[in-house]
């Protein structure tokens, strides 16, 4: 089995069309973007303003999808998309451990780097507890789907000074009542 290599996009637009359409996001808002969509948002820029984008591949093949948004700030945040034949083999734990030492690796410094998912995400909620990431909250009724359902979001995060030393420092989310 070979490693997997995260690639950045570029022009290959109609792999990116193919991914993102040939899947079901259940997890996401648009769970089923239009080929007219995808091509529009590449068009606009949309994978580039802001965000870096990059492919996940495995055995040569595209596999999936990194974005990392708010790049240029000091919290930037991300997504994964990963094929339907990708899931559930450790690929997402691989791009999260990647990104996490990509992002913080950058001579900017980030500060931390926060992740949110859905409540009913247990893959991902796995995937974040394995690579380290912090559950920092519960958020009610905070994910808009495009379907007009609404759906609770969690919180994890990645601080910088934990990824320098290699531990997890305890959140204080309880020491008060209130």
């Amino acid at each position: 089995m070979s490693e997997m290599n995260i690639v950045k996009l570029e022009k290959e637009l109609n792999e990116l069309v193919a991914l993102m359409t040939n899947n079901n996001w259940d997890f996401h808002p648009d769970q089923k973007p239009s080929n007219e969509q995808i091509i529009k948002a590449y068009q606009e820029g949309w994978y580039q303003k802001d965000r870096e984008t990059f492919w996940i591949e495995k055995n040569n093949i595209k596999v999936g999808l990194i974005i990392i948004h708010d790049i240029t700030d000091t919290i930037p945040s991300f997504d994964i998309r990963l094929d339907r034949i990708a899931r559930g083999k450790g690929i997402g734990e691989k791009a999260v451990n990647w990104i996490t030492d990509y992002i913080f690796k950058l001579p900017d410094k980030k500060i931390r780097i926060e992740a949110y998912t859905r409540s009913d995400n247990i893959a991902m909620r796995k995937t974040f507890s394995k690579c380290g990431y912090v559950k920092e909250g519960y958020l009610r009724n905070a994910w808009e789907n495009k379907d007009g359902t609404v759906s609770d979001s969690i919180c994890y995060a990645f601080i910088r000074s934990d990824w320098e030393n290699k531990e997890i420092t305890p959140i204080k989310l309880n020491d008060l009542p209130f």
